[in-house]
């Protein structure tokens, strides 16, 4: 989307137009790049070694259980927190939202 918004802004100011880009399309874009402990599925941080490596250190436990690589995929971090409540407090959530915060986006 940005591509396509970049691409779109690129050949308006070549031709004199001026384009306004909302900053609602600007940020989602930016978020979607980032994990999230509340939007993203627990399949998509599997298949990523780097977001791997923050759960093996921060819920090693919850990581090594079976059901959270099989059954979890396709629940997000937040959503398993029922089923996991000391593992996955708030406050550990918010410690992996700050270690998913600096993993470069993709």
């Amino acid at each position: 989307m940005r591509t396509m918004i970049h691409s779109l802004a690129l050949t308006c100011a070549a031709c004199g137009v001026a384009v306004i880009v909302p900053a609602s399309a600007a940020a989602q874009d930016s978020a979607a790049a980032h994990y999230s402990v509340s939007e993203t599925l627990v399949g998509k941080l599997l298949d990523d070694p780097a977001a791997v490596e923050i759960l093996k250190r921060l819920i090693p436990s919850v990581y090594e259980n079976d059901m959270f690589k099989t059954m979890g995929r396709s629940l997000t971090l937040k959503a398993i927190q029922q089923y996991e409540p000391e593992s996955l407090s708030d406050e550990n959530l918010a410690k992996i939202q700050a270690e998913f915060d600096k993993i470069p986006a993709k």
